[in-house]
C-alpha cells in the first residue's frame, strides 16, 4: 500500500482536519467529489494545485478509515 505521506494534519489549517500536502483542501472534499461521479482527472483539473497521487491517497486514507472496527453498544431504556 502506499506511504500517505501527502496526507497532512495541522491545527491551524481546516482545524486540524485530513488536508492533502498542507492545503486548505480537505481528503473529505476529494473523497465527496470522487462519490458524486468526478474522474481522478476531473479533480485535479478543477483544482489545479492537486495532483493525481493527491486524489489516489485521499482514497487510501479513506479506505484505511472504513477498514476500522466500531462497536455498537445498546443501552438499556432508562
Amino acid at each position: 500500500m502506499r506511504d500517505l505521506d501527502r496526507i497532512t494534519f495541522d491545527p491551524r489549517i481546516m482545524g486540524g482536519r485530513a488536508c492533502i500536502r498542507g492545503m486548505r483542501i480537505t481528503v473529505a472534499l476529494v473523497l465527496n467529489l470522487l462519490a458524486n461521479g468526478m474522474t481522478p482527472l476531473e479533480i485535479v483539473q478543477e483544482y489545479t494545485p492537486l495532483e493525481l497521487e493527491d486524489v489516489y491517497q485521499a482514497l487510501g486514507f479513506g479506505a484505511r478509515l472504513a477498514n476500522d472496527r466500531v462497536e455498537i453498544v445498546e443501552l438499556e431504556p432508562a
